[in-house]
């Protein structure tokens, strides 16, 4: 079965960190566009960051620049998002998508940033 699956999410004070996981089975991530997007409460989707297939080069949403990481661990068939410096206007709904001519989409993560 193709999926994509998202996990790490949680709860965690202003400041704290997370890493979020995207596990990919049925298919191999390395050979996909990855990218991470979060949806908060009464807002549209919206664009956090990516990973291209072809030479790993990385895109940044400008409110996350310098303190999210995206990775690859192929070996895992898996992509990170290195959380830091979280804020409470982070707080939302994570999804990661993995992009060729097919599009896979998982089911989220939640992550809540409240003191």
């Amino acid at each position: 079965q193709l999926q994509l699956v998202e996990s790490g999410g949680g709860l965690v004070q202003p400041g704290g960190s997370l890493r979020l996981s995207c596990a990919a089975s049925g298919f191999t991530l390395d050979y996909y566009t990855v990218g991470w997007f979060r949806q908060a409460p009464g807002k549209a989707r919206e664009g956090v960051s990516c990973i291209s297939a072809s030479d790993d080069s990385t895109v940044y949403a400008d409110d996350v620049k310098g303190r999210f990481t995206i990775s690859r661990d192929n070996a895992k068939n898996t992509v990170y998002l290195q959380m830091n410096s979280l804020k409470t206007e982070d707080t939302a709904v994570y999804y990661c998508s993995a992009a060729r001519t097919t599009n896979y989409w998982g089911k989220g993560t939640l992550v809540t940033v409240s003191s």
